[in-house]
């Protein structure tokens, strides 16, 4: 069954007659008949009684013509929703950022977004990368923003910035105005309030502390970053976080360190050959137009 089907059994049971139907509908008499009656032979019954001189509908015909007004308004509602998603007026964009985005990204890329695209709804998660390539691989996400290199080959992975990180402190701790760099010792000697292990950035920080030979003495964990900062701003207690939440918090201070530490690459990650919608195009470029130097970052 085609659409033109039911376009022209609803224009041969309006009009009553084959004959205006036709040239309703633009085609010639023959035509339409011969669509009609496919019609009827794959529903198994006539939708229209032709014995008289008007064209009536059938029992079958009176039944079955709701149904096909509700599937063409179903159609038409279809097509406008298909112009909408192409013009931006609606859509939806499934997105996924490892927890440190979130503490400085999501905010002024997801009102730049906004303002353009008022109808695209957002879903936004944050999660761990391998995670966030697993629900790639599934097409349960479009778009994922982490670290380094993709871990599956179904995901691609594209450079977005250079981000680097920081020790950092509250205006009250003995090393706010810290002029001089820390040695590897004195850092190591400072207590800290760091991510959890399982954290890429704590992960990142664990490397950087094995290559100066030392260990972080850790006094707090936690698996939030607004936990970590509140902690840090307040107290007497370091951090290590990205360069961006301390430049954004007034309450929060740089050390420097005499090892600074190496930057990391943010990726974009998307599944191979995967679709993308226009939601989807219309919110890269507004990511890559976003100034990530004012962010602490630097663009790749």
């Amino acid at each position: 069954m085609l659409l033109r089907h039911i376009r022209y059994f609803l224009a041969v049971a309006e009009q009553g007659n084959f004959t205006r139907a036709a040239e309703a509908l633009h085609v010639s008499q023959p035509t339409l008949s011969q669509q009609i009656k496919q019609l009827e032979e794959q529903l198994g019954t006539p939708l229209f009684d032709r014995s008289g001189r008007a064209v009536r509908l059938t029992d079958a015909g009176v039944a079955w013509m709701r149904y096909a007004r509700l599937a063409l308004q179903d159609l038409e509602a279809g097509t406008r929703a298909i112009h909408d998603v192409a013009t931006l007026e609606r859509g939806s964009l499934r997105l996924a950022m490892t927890p440190t985005f979130t503490a400085y990204l999501v905010g002024p890329v997801i009102d730049a977004f906004y303002q353009r695209h008022p109808g695209i709804s957002l879903s936004i998660q944050e999660l761990t990368q391998d995670r966030i390539e697993a629900l790639l691989a599934e097409d349960r996400l479009d778009l994922g923003i982490a670290f380094g290199q993709a871990q599956s080959t179904d995901i691609t992975a594209e450079d977005l910035f250079s981000e680097s990180l920081e020790m950092m402190v509250g205006v009250n701790h003995p090393l706010a105005q810290q002029q001089h760099p820390l040695t590897a010792e004195e850092f190591g000697r400072q207590p800290f309030a760091l991510l959890s292990e399982d954290f890429a950035t704590r992960q990142f920080i664990d490397s950087y502390c094995r290559q100066q030979g030392i260990r972080p003495q850790v006094a707090v964990e936690a698996n939030a970053i607004g936990a970590i900062v509140e902690i840090v701003r307040r107290g007497q207690l370091a951090t290590v976080l990205p360069a961006a939440i301390s430049q954004a918090n007034p309450q929060l201070r740089s050390v420097p360190l005499n090892s600074v530490m190496p930057a990391r690459r943010a990726v974009l990650l998307q599944r191979k050959d995967a679709y993308r919608s226009a939601a989807l195009r219309a919110f890269l470029t507004v990511l890559h137009q976003q100034d990530f130097m004012s962010v602490g970052a630097s663009v790749v």
